[in-house]
């Protein structure tokens, strides 16, 4: 972090909850992480107060742990169960309704903006992803283009990465390179509270500017720059990136495919909470009255053995096949198709796995 390339500004933690207050006077629907059910979710926020301080997440491999230490940092956690796809793809959403009088109604956008506080680097990604999957190809996926339109994205650089974090491996953080339009770290020591502002876009600026921010010190910036070298030193997991594609090509029939095949569950849970898994159907309902037709888009899950139900039958049978199948898209034919992995690296399949099954230990272990 150079102060000489450009300019980084400085906001006392006191007025932390201004950023929101700003947002809202926007027009904005501000989106952030607070504490729901022992976890970090995001959620519709009024007020910094809403977001919870002081908590830590202690995680590993099938394990998540919420706990308080006697701090008032605001981001001393990493990434929960939900990530921003929650907010942008809702996991359930109309596509469209008919009525007997022959009158359809399809959703549009009501103009409603969004903004979404407290985005880790690897989530930044993860909205970059999608947006190549769900808005660049021939059919546009129209919810998800009219909430991420406007959208503005506050990130939060990550000075304590969780256990399960393999950023580094992926090239996503553990600090914000792009598509944000503010980013945060939070500076924390016995003498001060602060957290320096990295502007990005005009969005952004516009925030920064009705904030009444100073300019950062020299002393701030050296004080950052060493906080985000050590906590790139801090993410132990590794992912070997190196032809990872063509190895794991030449492993399709590797042994190893059977035994993580028996310890799976086939439960879903790693596709939940991926910030980029996108699978998709659609269900339809009808009123009682029969006058009513509605068809909704539904998050799914390559896990489901439905989900590859074709004339006959699953062409995914075994739970091994279909362990097979998401991880072999998620870092090889994802490449194929998109130019780039499909994973970011946040570790949030490993922590939210029932039985603890590790992605980056299950590539390795395949590719010999």
């Amino acid at each position: 972090m150079s102060s000489q390339q450009k300019t980084y500004f400085a906001l006392d933690a006191e007025m932390f909850g201004n950023i929101i207050d700003v947002l809202k006077d926007l027009g904005y629907t501000v989106y952030g992480p607070t504490e729901r059910d022992g976890a970090i979710v995001y959620d519709v926020l009024d007020s910094a107060e809403q977001i919870a301080r002081g908590l830590y997440d202690e995680q590993s491999p099938g394990r998540y742990k919420l706990v308080k230490k006697n701090d008032k940092r605001y981001f001393g956690y990493v990434v929960g169960p939900q990530s921003p796809k929650y907010v942008l793809y809702p996991p359930q959403h109309l596509l469209f309704k008919v009525r007997k009088d022959g009158k359809t109604f399809i959703p549009q956008s009501d103009g409603k903006k969004i903004a979404i506080v407290g985005l880790r680097p690897c989530d930044l990604k993860a909205i970059e992803i999608l947006d190549n999957v769900l808005l660049k190809g021939p059919y546009k996926e129209s919810v998800y283009e009219a909430l991420r339109k406007d959208a503005v994205f506050i990130a939060v650089n990550c000075v304590e990465p969780g256990n399960n974090c393999f950023c580094t491996s992926m090239n996503t953080g553990p600090f914000a390179q792009s598509g944000y339009d503010i980013c945060i770290t939070e500076f924390l020591t016995d003498r001060s509270h602060v957290f320096i502002l990295d502007v990005m876009t005009n969005r952004g600026a516009e925030v920064v500017n009705r904030l009444g921010c100073r300019n950062a010190t020299a002393e701030e910036l050296d004080a950052v720059s060493r906080l985000m070298e050590e906590a790139k030193n801090k993410v132990r997991k590794r992912l070997n990136t190196e032809n990872l594609k063509d190895d794991l090509y030449k492993n399709i029939e590797h042994p190893n495919w059977n035994e993580v095949g028996n310890r799976c569950l086939a439960c879903g849970n790693c596709t939940l909470v991926c910030p980029t898994c996108f699978c998709s159907s659609v269900f339809d309902k009808s009123s009682l009255s029969m006058d009513v037709a509605e068809r909704w888009g539904l998050w799914d899950s390559c896990f489901s053995i439905d989900y590859s139900y074709i004339h006959g039958g699953s062409i995914r049978q075994s739970i091994m096949s279909r362990y097979r199948q998401w991880l072999m898209h998620k870092l090889a034919t994802w490449v194929d198709q998109f130019g780039t992995f499909g994973c970011v690296g946040c570790g949030r399949c490993i922590t939210w796995c029932p039985v603890g099954i590790d992605i980056t230990e299950e590539a390795n272990r395949v590719r010999g």
